[in-house]
């Protein structure tokens, strides 16, 4: 392997290509005719690189266009989040960003429909960027699909033209789609090899500005113009001196440098792992992403190869592109015990490790108001002879006294939120949503025990529910428990941490033992290791308050079995707001404890003297904000 120029540069790879919005058919088996609802994922070759080569370590920026649409600010977004410098993503006010619809079939049937006719990608110039920009990158990855077009094809050969007098290695991903380079119907993306004269010939003019070229067998055919690998091997040779890796799919790859010998075994030849295929879209990109990684930090070829091969074969075995794209942890891990992993998408450590490394934000320091209750304000309103329709009117003006507190304590949005319900509260989580505050709603029947769940199947629930909002479910648990209940709720909570797992949701676990139990502190860490035990990993822990000592070996059970863990918010249980300062200290060197989400201790009394008609609505937000703030500022000074 050549030596990467190691000299420092702000970049490591420049992505310059196609970026889209996929759309993803959820009925695994059905034609596309048929499917009825879609997961939509960052997409796009190019994009799909950026994104891998991120979460993989590299330093990644996405040089491409989209619309000046939601489509396009989702595409910045999820770049953005995983570390992707879009400082050069520009954004096109007179194109719409490419979507792409696909599914899956089978293991190799996957209808596709590109929606590319002049979007946004397919208009980058050599204008909408510099030889400074280019030049601050230690390599520049290109797709074939941008030779296609002239302007696109104008701005990739003036990149290369900066990269290769500023020292910067040129890699080529073939990304060979006969549908892009129009030579099939528009709604044939499905095809991947027509023979073409015009491409061949296309390619091989510019082939030669490369270091590194990338492809399947077929991408090599069109490329060196014969559907003789070998020879099309050889004509490629003819007119580059790139180090070519030829992937073979279940065979894993081969690597030429120099001159190309007579066997197509004869160059270095890295053997992928075996998997369960669900669908191979995708896993191009991925070996890309990890090949890049290995290139880019000069471990050799061999060590590359052994990165993409096993980055294809994770994606190979999941749903989507980029969201299927290891993380640099998620990968090493599996590459120590790759040969006894035939079926990725069921082991459970790894599934584990894909679902808390690619988290997109850090929460700490969380200060939680939650009037998620439903059983407790109808009480209240019975109580005070109070219609109970006015209860969500109550939520909403909670709402306000949480935001306005929030802000005038100074509070930054990732250390605020709420734990809100469906029942009387879906009008403030559609208001707080996308402003983002940490959010969580409940799912559990309260005071349910067994536990069971307050609108059933959970499937249906979670699917309509937006995926930035936090699962909370209470169950109220004891560790001596006699067998019949303890065995039903262990079942449904785990039926509830898979169905998280299936859908991306985090879970808020909150644990209460029941007040005709024995009570001591002791059996809340017990009823932890249990839970760990079934293998359940919530996110979130939410408990009462217990002792110093006892926060200490709760938090060891944690890093335990899993180091991963979100935290713990501590919950209120209607305890005096000058309870939380003894609460709060207890917490002193405990890092897992990441904040309090407490309700009635802050609404209890004014929200029923609010539904009496004693307070107003701005006497309502005054009080309940003053309580708020005062929790707030015992947990900062604790």
């Amino acid at each position: 392997m050549a030596t990467v120029n190691h000299q420092e540069r702000p970049l490591d790879l420049i992505c310059l290509g196609r970026v889209a919005v996929d759309f993803y058919g959820q009925q695994i088996g059905s034609r596309l005719e048929e499917m009825t609802t879609f997961s939509k994922y960052l997409g796009g070759s190019s994009g799909n690189v950026a994104y891998g080569t991120a979460v993989q370590g590299l330093r990644s920026s996405m040089l491409a266009r989209v619309g000046d649409e939601h489509m396009g600010r989702f595409l910045r977004e999820e770049l953005e989040s995983v570390g992707v410098d879009t400082s050069h993503l520009i954004t096109d006010k007179e194109r719409l960003t490419a979507l792409v619809i696909l599914g899956i079939k089978d293991k190799e049937t996957f209808p596709l429909i590109f929606y590319r006719d002049n979007c946004a990608d397919m208009a980058i110039t050599k204008d909408d960027f510099s030889e400074d920009y280019i030049a601050s990158s230690r390599a520049l990855a290109i797709t074939g699909t941008h030779l296609s077009h002239p302007k696109t094809r104008e701005a990739v050969l003036t990149a290369l033209k900066y990269a290769g007098r500023n020292e910067v290695k040129r890699a080529l991903d073939i990304d060979y789609r006969p549908v892009l380079w129009g030579l099939t119907s528009l709604g044939d993306g499905e095809t991947r090899y027509i023979d073409s004269v015009e491409v061949t010939k296309s390619l091989q003019e510019v082939l030669h500005h490369f270091d590194v070229i990338v492809g399947t067998e077929e991408e090599f055919h069109i490329a060196g113009g014969s559907t003789n690998t070998l020879t099309a091997l050889k004509n490629v040779r003819k007119v580059s001196n790139a180090t070519l890796v030829c992937k073979r799919g279940a065979l894993g790859c081969s690597v030429f440098e120099g001159e190309l010998p007579d066997d197509l075994d004869g160059g270095l030849n890295v053997y992928g792992v075996r998997v369960e295929v669900l669908n191979v879209l995708g896993a191009g990109d991925a070996f890309m992403s990890g090949l890049m990684r290995g290139y880019l930090n000069n471990e050799g070829w061999e060590q590359a190869c052994h990165y993409a091969n096993a980055c294809g074969a994770l994606v190979v075995s999941r749903h989507g592109c980029s969201p299927a794209m290891p993380t640099k942890r998620e990968l090493d891990d599996y590459l120590t015990r790759a040969s006894s992993v035939p079926r990725p998408d069921l082991d459970e450590r790894l599934n584990h490790l894909h679902r808390v490394t690619t988290r997109k934000k850090q929460w700490d320091n969380l200060c939680i108001f939650a009037f998620d209750h439903r059983k407790q304000m109808v009480e209240m309103a019975n109580k005070v002879g109070a219609n109970i329709e006015r209860l969500p009117k109550l939520k909403q003006l909670l709402l306000k006294a949480m935001e306005q507190t929030a802000k005038l304590a100074g509070l930054p949005q990732d250390q605020a939120g709420i734990l809100a319900d469906t029942t009387f509260g879906q009008d403030v989580l559609n208001n707080i949503t996308g402003k983002h505050y940490w959010i969580a709603r409940p799912i559990e029947e309260p005071s349910s025990r067994p536990l069971e769940l307050e609108y059933g199947d959970l499937g249906t629930q979670l699917s309509s529910f937006p995926k930035d909002h936090v699962i909370k479910c209470l169950a109220f648990y004891h560790p001596e428990d006699d067998y019949n209940i303890k065995s039903v709720q262990d079942r449904k909570l785990k039926e509830i941490y898979q169905a998280c797992c299936r859908t991306g949701h985090e879970l808020l676990l909150e644990i209460i033992l029941p007040s005709d139990m024995p009570q001591n502190e002791k059996f809340y860490n017990q009823a932890i290791e249990h839970f760990y035990q079934l293998g359940i990993k919530p996110e979130w822990w939410k408990l009462p308050s217990v002792s110093n000592e006892q926060w200490q070996i709760i938090s060891k059970t944690i890093d335990n079995y899993d180091p991963d863990c979100r935290g713990i918010l501590i919950l209120g249980l209607d305890a005096p707001l000058d309870a939380f300062k003894v609460a709060f200290e207890q917490t002193k060197g405990c890092e897992k404890v990441k904040g309090f989400a407490v309700g009635r201790t802050i609404f209890g009394k004014p929200s029923e003297q609010w539904l009496a008609g004693k307070l107003d609505d701005q006497a309502l937000i005054k009080t309940v904000s003053e309580n708020y703030r005062t929790l707030i500022d015992l947990w900062q000074n604790r």
